[in-house]
C-alpha cells in the first residue's frame, strides 16, 4: 500500500519561477512528481540511500503520463 504524505515548504521566489517555467514545458510532470523525484534524488546523493528512496526516485523519474 502506498501511502502519501503532504509536506507544505517555504522555497526562494526564484526557485518557485524555475519550477513553475519547467512545468509549464513538460506537461507529464506535475509538482507532486516533480519534488518526489528531487528529494529522493538528494538523499540518494548525501548518504540517505536506501531501497525505499531508490525506489521513489526510479518511479517519479520513469513514470508514464496517465
Amino acid at each position: 500500500m502506498n501511502i502519501t504524505v503532504s509536506i507544505l515548504a517555504e522555497i526562494p521566489e526564484e526557485l518557485y519561477d524555475s519550477v513553475s517555467r519547467y512545468l509549464d514545458s513538460h506537461a507529464d510532470w506535475d509538482q507532486d512528481r516533480l519534488f518526489s523525484a528531487a528529494v529522493s534524488l538528494f538523499l540518494l546523493q548525501n548518504g540517505g540511500c536506501d531501497r525505499h528512496a531508490a525506489q521513489v526516485y526510479l518511479d517519479s523519474l520513469f513514470k508514464q503520463p496517465a
